[in-house]
Parts: C-alpha cells; structure tokens; sequence
C-alpha cells in the first residue's frame, strides 16, 4: 500500500484530498493528512477508512521529516516559502513531491540531485500556475506541430464569485489566501512584452494599467499585470515571441477602487500601526492624508484620488470610512486590510465561486495570420468544494496518480509543460468538467 502525505489541509485542499480518498481502495492508498488545525484536517478527511489525520506544525523540521519518511508521495499544500524546506527533506528521504505554488529559483539546483535519487519534484501543478500551464502549451505546441509561427500569447485568470452569488459592490469574495489579495503585486514591478518591446509597471500604477479582457458568455473583465511574464518567455521556448503578456481578471471596477487603497496607503505592509487595538477604521484611513479644518474625509479622498461615485461606493461598503474598530492588535495597515476584507469578502453558506481562464494565441500558418481564443469557466459547488478548491487541487490529484502507478516515470525538477505530463492530466479534467473552449479565426 502507498502513502500519500498531504502537508495542509487548508481552502484549496478539499477536492485534492477528496479524490485521493475516492481513489484509495482501487489504487491501494493510504491518505494522511496534517494540520496545525486537527479539525480542519478533519472535516477533510471525515469517517474515510483509507485517511488518517495528525496535528502538523509544518515548520517543525523534525516532524515533518519524520512524516516524510514514512511517505511514498508527498503533496505540499503549506504555505509557499516552506516548499524548499520540504524539498530538500523530500530529496533527503527519497521521496516524490508535488506543489502547487511557483517554484523558487532555487529548486532548480536540486534537479540533478533529484535525478540521482530518482524522484521528481514536480512543481506549479496547481490552477495559475498549473493549469495555465497545461492548458497552454496544448495550443503551443499543436501550432508549432502544424508549422506555425506564434506572435502573440496571452493568458489572464480570474479567482472570482459565480454570478450568482455576487452580490456586494466589488463583485468579489475570498476563496484562497486573503494575505496573497492584499498583497498582489506588492513591493515588484510588472514585467511584459509587448510588439517586441519590455514594459515595466510599478506597483504603484499596477491597476491603473488595465486591459479590457471579454470572455463569452461571461462579459467584460479587468486584466492587470502578473509580477513576471517574461521568465515565461524561456519556459514555454518562446524566446522570440513579440508579445507575452500573463496577468490576472478582476471584474470591471474593481482595479480602479482598489488602486485608491493602494495609493491611500492601506496596502501598505512595511511598518506596524501604532496602538492598532485604539484606532477605527476612520481614523487609520484620516492618518493617510491632510484634511482642511471643515472638510470631510469622504470629500478629500474623493477629490485627492478623483474618485467617481462607483469606487466611493465600493470603498464605502467596505468600511474604510467607518467608526468601527480595526479587529486587529499587532500589525501593519496590510494586516489591518486583510482582516477587513476577510470580514466583508468572506462566502456566505449557499455561495459557489468561478474560476475564468482565458487565453489568447495571435500565429502565422500557411501564409495567414489566424487567432485562437481559448477559455474556461467553472464553478465551485459550495463553500467548502470550490472551483478554486477543484482547479488547483485536482490536477496535483491525478499527477499523483500518474506518479504511484508508475505511468509519469519523470525525476528531476518539472514544470508541467511537458506532454508526458499536460495530456493525461488534461485528458482526466475533461471527464472532471473542468473543459476549455477554443475558437479560431482568421485575422485581417
């Protein structure tokens, strides 16, 4: 019997753990997994005969190690800066690992070690990046299979709420870390390529630099920059290509509001507030800019940061000019955020979430210049089974798969940008309802 050791039983877990758990009795496999949350792990793994659960303080090199050793296939859905650490404990113990989150620059140091002992370590399996990933390369590489030369890629996705559960001024709720909102694109620049020239956008101006992204039948998004899309150019062999540009969807509206807390400060992560447990939200929103005797606060950020009466909506519904207590007693105006959206964003029992994908390939075939769009909608089934829960977990679950019953025979350091890798995953997320639409067109 194989042991799979999932690390984290936290949002985006639900359906990885549920399928292993499916999965347990025809593949032979034993599912354990830890939490620093006992019952969060859990309500995870149920009254499932092949699970087993355990308090895991993830960085305890010593548990975890001695976790790891027991293990066939360790799946690590901790936090992303823990994922060298339990590489390196993977590669010491001779095990196999999967992750979901971007790989460091320096996991691809262990590659030939990992190739020595004979595992893989198989990173960004998750849904961006992963997913994207796959889903990409697909379309890539059947356009250079045909001849084709490719001018133009770009990939935008979207961690949204279902239409039908979108039901406050944002159009947006929380289903994956809330630090990772708040902080998106914080402290970097954004790097992309555009007709053969670099373009770079500071934090400070990241979602004013918008483009307008159209996905059927959803309608009209905000697209703003990813910190790197030309690392992107080496990974995919596109080292030549005039265009690269990956970058994430909001719906539209909500780049613009949340660029005013950018620029009031409220995003902010580099100092602690002063006697946090004492202050409103008012008041944390007032220390940010100078009011003239007689004027209201509401009225200066309106006119400092010109303001229409959509976003002084949104900023208002989400409290910022309130009396009430920022709920926090340690931390920076960042901390004070998350916890503010965590509150206001949060899914309400009954909501469904949606993840959106969508790409777009600008080629040359045959003399022609053609376009293909290619997109995906899919909705969670319920606050605990979301899309976010499905399309990050899912594909980490079936790459285990591959990985125990010997059909991904791979070691080393990957990305799943490989055929031997993308095509039975994708095959078996098709049969998932987790289903990409394509249309290509020729372009004038």
């Amino acid at each position: 019997m194989n042991q799979i050791l999932v690390l984290g039983a936290g949002r985006s877990s639900s359906n990885l753990i549920q399928y292993l758990l499916q999965h347990a009795e025809n593949e032979g496999w034993k599912v354990r997994v830890g939490d620093l949350d006992i019952q969060f792990a859990q309500s995870k793994v149920g009254d499932s005969p092949f699970g087993e659960i355990f308090q895991l303080d993830g960085q305890n090199p010593d548990q975890r190690r001695g976790e790891i050793a027991q293990a066939d296939l360790v799946i690590s859905m901790l936090p992303a800066f823990m994922h060298m650490e339990v590489a390196k404990d993977c590669l010491a113990a001779g095990k196999n690992l999967i992750t979901p989150s971007y790989i460091p620059d320096e996991m691809w140091e262990l590659d030939a070690l990992a190739k020595e002992k004979g595992v893989v370590l198989l990173n960004e399996m998750g849904v961006d990046p992963g997913i994207d990933h796959m889903s990409a390369m697909e379309i890539i590489h059947a356009i250079n299979e045909k001849g084709g030369k490719l001018l133009s890629f770009e990939s935008f996705t979207g961690g949204l709420i279902a239409p039908e559960s979108d039901n406050n001024p944002w159009n947006y709720k929380i289903t994956w870390n809330p630090r990772n909102v708040v902080l998106a694109g914080y402290g970097g620049t954004a790097r992309f390529q555009k007709d053969g020239d670099t373009k770079y956008i500071p934090y400070h101006r990241l979602f004013q630099e918008i483009t307008d992204i159209e996905v059927a039948p959803m309608g009209k998004f905000d697209g703003y920059a990813n910190r790197d899309s030309l690392k992107y150019k080496k990974i995919y062999n596109l080292e030549s290509i005039p265009t690269l540009y990956r970058g994430t969807l909001r719906r539209g509206g909500f780049c613009k509001a949340w660029n005013v807390l950018i620029q009031l400060g409220l995003t902010d992560d580099s100092f602690e507030i002063e006697q946090p447990a004492s202050k409103t939200w008012r008041q944390l929103a007032a220390s940010f800019v100078e009011i003239p005797a007689g004027s209201r606060l509401e009225d200066v950020v309106k006119t400092k940061f010109a303001c229409d009466d959509e976003m002084m909506m949104k900023l208002t519904w989400l409290g910022i000019f309130d009396e009430s207590p920022l709920d926090i007693v340690k931390g920076s105006p960042a901390v004070a955020l998350q916890r503010l959206i965590e509150t206001k964003w949060k899914l309400d029992e009954g909501d469904k979430d949606m993840i959106v994908m969508w790409h777009r390939f600008y080629f040359e075939l045959d003399g022609k210049k053609q376009c293909t769009t290619s997109s995906l909608i899919t909705e969670g089934d319920d606050t605990t089974y979301t899309a976010m829960s499905k399309t990050v977990g899912l594909p980490i679950a079936i790459a285990a798969k591959l990985i125990l019953n010997g059909r991904l025979k791979l070691t080393g350091v990957h990305l799943p940008i490989i055929p031997e890798i993308y095509r039975p995953v994708m095959d078996e997320l098709k049969t998932l309802g987790i289903v990409f639409h394509e249309q290509t067109s020729e372009v004038n």
